[in-house]
């Protein structure tokens, strides 16, 4: 069948990568797509909100299946108007509804669903501009350090911890009273710090059954030893040492199983992919937030350990058939590292020429994020986090290794990566 894949990051080329591997897909379309989702479909340039375009193109190119990368067009809806539509309502959609696209759309939202389904989390409140005067009461009276985050989306960027009370207060403001991100911090949620181990588990969902489909710990901070300014992500390691059997037991009945059950007992129309983000405080797990998509970096070691045919995968969640599926993983370690562009997190320069390896060592695949061809057809950056270097190791400091081999065959100016990517994982 033909299949339409929307967004243009690593994300999105890891799962074209991904499903052109499916006996399932005839013809991939990805809109808008980068330079690497071009060796593996046809990239098709309409954004991913403009829901007319999409409908027009799919309907004009046979498509039967539509998988959404980013967040911002499952908040915005996309689910609800391709099924809301005589014409489109056939096109399999591996989304949630706006509704359930809310889990990650709203962080109040997530934490009443938390609290009304006993899903561990930790202890908030919700303010706006309405009541900031008590919220400046409840910040001065909370133990330190304090959370802040912004509602609604805000590009990885709304969330703040504090150390102090000033700098929570100075937060506060800069969020409701400056609109620091917008109609996005119009309302604040303030939740308290939890101290562990941050890891992700990654769900495949019909609303109904579900199958973990991987996990992954990541790297926000620009700095080695998690030092710096928060991104959207500078790698990430598979499968990870502490999560036993017994821990991945706790994370599937005190906080899966009570989520999937949620929506099917809130009657919340849910057919993708959730993102548990989650934290380990002591030996047990709690929820830090939900996403509503597959992460980035994530995707690009989850998509490369999953064994099973993805597009398989999406078809039994319309199918009805996801609980009679076995998953089956890559038992090896696999590492990604992110090359991002000189200044990212913060202001940097598009348009600079790459230059990539003619091969590189077996069980190591370059995965293109900001990237597009030039006038001259070659290759150039084209946003913040431009290569993601992901391989397979004997374990994670070799798979790191590896993918900083290659790193060392790839050059653009201003090219940064971290180092020390799977640090606590060297033994």
């Amino acid at each position: 069948m033909n299949i339409l894949l929307l967004g243009s990051g690593g994300r999105e080329h890891a799962l074209a990568w991904k499903m052109a591997q499916s006996k399932h897909c005839d013809k991939l379309f990805i809109a808008p797509g980068n330079a690497g989702t071009s060796q593996y479909g046809i990239n098709v340039n309409i954004g991913v909100t403009d829901f007319e375009a999409m409908k027009k193109f799919a309907l004009e190119n046979n498509v039967e299946m539509i998988i959404i990368g980013p967040e911002e067009p499952l908040v915005k809806g996309v689910y609800d108007f391709f099924i809301q539509d005589d014409a489109t309502r056939h096109i399999k959609l591996i989304a949630p509804s706006a509704t359930g696209a809310q889990l990650e759309g709203s962080k109040a939202f997530s934490k009443k669903f938390m609290q009304r389904n006993q899903i561990p989390t930790a202890a908030y409140a919700e303010f706006t501009k309405e009541n900031f005067e008590e919220g400046k009461k409840y910040i001065q009276q909370h133990p330190l350090p304090v959370v802040l985050k912004a509602d609604g989306l805000a590009a990885g960027k709304g969330v703040v911890i504090a150390q102090t009370t000033e700098e929570a207060l100075n937060a506060f403001e800069e969020m409701i009273i400056n609109h620091q991100f917008g109609e996005a911090s119009s309302k604040v949620v303030i939740e308290a710090f939890l101290d562990g181990i941050e890891l992700s588990i990654f769900v495949l969902t019909d609303g109904k059954d579900y199958k973990i489909i991987g996990h992954a710990k990541d790297y926000k901070r620009i700095g080695e030893g998690d030092t710096g300014l928060n991104t959207g992500g500078m790698g990430c390691v598979s499968p990870l040492p502490f999560l036993t059997d017994e821990f991945l037991q706790k994370i599937e009945t005190g906080i899966i199983q009570p989520t999937i059950n949620g929506l099917q007992k809130e009657k919340i129309i849910y057919n993708g992919f959730v993102f548990f983000g989650l934290i380990k405080v002591g030996d047990e797990p709690f929820v830090i937030e939900y996403n509503c998509r597959m992460g980035d970096p994530e995707t690009e070691v989850v998509m490369p350990r999953l064994k099973n045919d993805v597009v398989e995968l999406f078809l039994a969640v319309h199918n009805n058939t996801l609980k009679d599926v076995v998953i089956a993983f890559d038992e090896r370690a696999c590492a990604t590292v992110v090359a991002v562009s000189g200044g990212y997190p913060g202001d940097y320069e598009k348009g600079k020429p790459i230059s990539l390896p003619a091969n590189v060592q077996n069980g190591t695949i370059i995965f293109h994020a900001g990237t597009k061809s030039g006038v001259d057809g070659k290759l150039v950056s084209n946003g913040g986090r431009v290569l993601a270097i992901t391989s397979f190791g004997k374990n994670i400091a070799n798979a790191v290794q590896l993918s900083k081999n290659a790193l060392g065959q790839i050059d653009f100016e201003g090219m940064y990566y971290r180092n020390d990517i799977g640090y606590e994982f060297k033994s």
